[in-house]
């Protein structure tokens, strides 16, 4: 499933084979968290940019529309019109960010929904029938994302607990898998490794999980409140003791210059909602640092968001027509900058796999970071 095809002190160039075809790694995943991309993006939106992997969540599926009402239309991948890989998060991440909405216990955790306030429940064996009923091509384990910063104690209690949950997801994820009328068969699971800021809990953690033998395994609890920095070093004195042949993945991160760091760092899959939420605000990637369309400078701009790019939104239009757009409301406005980040995200990674093809990624990482400090450039 997991293939190293090159490598450069610790940053790796593999592939994933799945039921929904090979992962070239490292990899952007673009986050669809209710099976859409936010800012008015198609599918055949998502081939022409270069997407390889499209993320949603389990948690928001389940409220609505409804997992049955996805595994009656065929699964997620016939619903979205999607025959590449997905992967589901499991949910996990709602324990966190719904704090004041949810009660944790052994058994998993309940809920109120953010929609219409009804009690939902979600554990290890229930987040894993609903990616059953999605049908995703990776299942993420249900896991406690504990605050980064959170006291030592809480820390050692909530990962004990995640280990817990991971036997039973691991558990009922070959159950289901099993059964005749299972839509994806050859779903994956994923482990998830937590420990806040903790070296010593994140390795521990980590050496435990690895003898579960996942079929591939997320660093968590990461971007949630500490420093670059820490989040660096955690994932340097981690990444060493999760499998080597099973794919890594940093949850929810990050910037261009977070996911450069993480590669050379060992990091095979990365997400996050920064290209598609800062688009949405007219907030750009480029090669030179990031643009704010909504700066006054640019009203008479003529020329591309990116001189060179070759996503939709620079190979026709204007940083002053796009700028008249966000400023009028216009939903075409974000949906062209939202599509100008999520290309240039991708396009990133496809050139990170280039220069560990060619074995040179360390002069390239250090091109690109100091490139994107050149403002001067915009």
């Amino acid at each position: 499933m997991y293939k190293v095809l090159k490598q450069e002190g610790r940053a790796k160039r593999a592939e994933v084979t799945t039921v929904h075809g090979t992962i070239q790694t490292p990899v952007f995943m673009n986050v669809g968290t209710a099976a859409a991309i936010k800012g008015a993006v198609a599918t055949e939106d998502l081939e022409k940019i270069g997407t390889q992997v499209e993320l949603s969540n389990t948690y928001h599926l389940h409220v609505r529309p409804g997992d049955h009402v996805i595994r009656q239309l065929g699964g997620l991948h016939k619903f979205m019109s999607w025959d590449k890989p997905i992967l589901t998060d499991s949910g996990g991440f709602q324990v966190f960010s719904l704090a004041g909405l949810r009660r944790i216990r052994e058994e998993g955790v309940y809920f109120h929904s953010h929609v219409d306030g009804r009690k939902i429940f979600m554990g290890p064996e229930e987040s894993m029938r609903i990616q059953s009923n999605l049908a995703s091509t990776i299942a993420m384990a249900f896991d406690e994302c504990p605050p980064s910063m959170a006291d030592r104690g809480y820390v050692e209690a909530s990962v004990a607990r995640t280990s817990r949950w991971l036997i039973r997801c691991k558990q009922e994820m070959e159950r289901l898998n099993g059964l005749e009328d299972t839509i994806n068969k050859k779903q994956l699971l994923f482990g998830i490794n937590q420990g806040a800021v903790f070296d010593d809990i994140r390795i521990d953690h980590a050496k435990r999980i690895a003898e579960l033998s996942c079929d591939g395994y997320a660093l968590g609890g990461l971007a949630v409140g500490e420093s670059h920095e820490q989040m660096y070093h955690v994932i340097e004195e981690t990444v060493p003791y999760l499998p080597v042949d099973k794919p890594t993945y940093l949850m929810g991160v990050g910037t261009p210059a977070n996911i450069l760091e993480a590669v050379e760092r060992g990091v095979d899959f990365f997400d996050c909602v920064y290209p598609s939420r800062n688009g949405r605000h007219g907030h750009l990637y480029t090669n030179y640092g990031k643009i704010n369309l909504f700066n006054a400078k640019y009203e008479l701009d003529e020329r591309p968001i990116e001189e060179g790019c070759a996503c939709p939104a620079c190979r026709r239009y204007s940083r002053a027509y796009i700028r008249h757009l966000l400023k009028a409301k216009e939903m075409l406005g974000m949906r062209l900058c939202v599509l100008h980040n999520l290309y240039f995200y991708n396009k990133m990674m496809e050139e990170i796999r280039d220069a560990l093809d060619e074995g040179c990624f360390a002069s390239y990482k250090k091109r690109k970071l100091e490139g994107m400090k050149n403002e001067k450039a915009l």
